[in-house]
């Protein structure tokens, strides 16, 4: 069948770019640091050390795509074998100006981003005073709590039972353009904060930023919130036709799982597959693969492993979102 299937391992980076430095991402390396975490620090049961094994990744071409992209093969292999390839390979490095979601999805589709997105600074109390106001205003809240840069998942632990108290929303940003709000999905209510999504995103527009995206949890105390799989990114359009965009016009199908459809705001999408978490985004990319017809896109994003597995680099414990290349 005449299809195509992008399978994005969000944040999986294989060396940084050129201009990590601009970014603050200087040796950013995902592949390689946990190739040297793993030799390091996982053992056999002889004491021997035990590698990443990646075997399938490595005959599509990963250590090959590292390798060109590093400059020098990674420190261990991926299989028995990195030289057995039976794909091609090639590595990616952004032009556009951000390093955000939108940026980088939009960018594999054709459309880099060559203007500059609005940021909120890193700093307490980092939202705008008069954008606070016209969020508890139009919101009818009693208040907001956060207002800072944060891990999604810590910023939970720390203020989820003071929300729970009091009614406020947690409201907080990280190194993307973006507003993010999490709220308590039975206690405050899902609809809820969606309805306060679509307010914020029309408040955001004069900052120029690119999402306000929904962050419900459940859960009762600190200890055992969790974050849930209603998940809502309200995102800016592209400004221009992407690959999905362009496909759908010309009489074929995207096929979109997970977060994808939002990250497009729904535009150029033949059929969305909602998932979250690892195993069901992957069972409905199978399903996609299995249902997509002749002309087909599949475009599928793995976001955990940026937002479950995404390793911390400082006290802000902000996601792992760098400046990167790709395989």
């Amino acid at each position: 069948m005449a299809r195509s299937i992008i399978l994005l391992l969000d944040s999986f980076g294989i060396g940084y770019a050129h201009d990590a430095e601009k970014f603050g991402d200087s040796g950013a390396d995902t592949l390689g640091h946990i190739c040297e975490w793993m030799a390091a620090n996982r053992k056999s049961a002889d004491g021997s050390p035990r590698y990443l094994h990646l075997p399938n990744l490595a005959r599509l071409g990963l250590a090959g795509a590292a390798e060109l992209s590093r400059g020098q093969k990674l420190a261990y292999p991926l299989s028995s074998d990195d030289s057995k390839i039976d794909a091609a390979y090639t590595y990616a490095e952004e032009i556009s100006h951000g390093k955000d979601t939108l940026s980088g999805h939009w960018e594999i589709t054709g459309v880099p981003v060559l203007f500059d997105w609005g940021y909120f600074p890193q700093q307490l109390k980092c939202f705008p005073k008069e954008l606070v106001e016209k969020i508890i205003k139009q919101g009818n809240l009693p208040g907001v709590l956060g207002e800072k840069h944060a891990s999604g998942t810590e910023i939970i632990k720390e203020l989820g039972e003071e929300h729970l108290k009091t009614g406020k929303p947690i409201i907080y940003t990280s190194a993307d353009s973006v507003l993010q709000i999490a709220a308590h999905e039975e206690v405050f209510g899902l609809e809820r904060l969606y309805e306060l999504c679509k307010i914020c995103y029309e408040l955001v527009k004069p900052y120029h930023i690119a999402r306000v995206i929904a962050r419900p949890f459940v859960g009762t105390r600190a200890e055992d919130f969790v974050r849930t799989g209603n998940r809502h990114d309200y995102a800016v359009p592209a400004p221009a036709d992407t690959l999905l965009d362009k496909l759908v016009a010309a009489g074929g199908s995207v096929y979109a799982v997970g977060k994808i459809a939002d990250i497009f705001a729904h535009r150029g999408i033949t059929k969305h597959y909602p998932a979250s978490g690892l195993d069901k985004l992957f069972a409905a990319a199978l399903q996609a693969v299995q249902e997509a017809p002749d002309n087909s896109l599949v475009f599928v994003n793995f976001v955990d492993f940026d937002s479950s597995f995404g390793h911390r680099r400082n006290s802000a414990a902000l996601p792992l979102a760098s400046r990167s290349k790709i395989g």
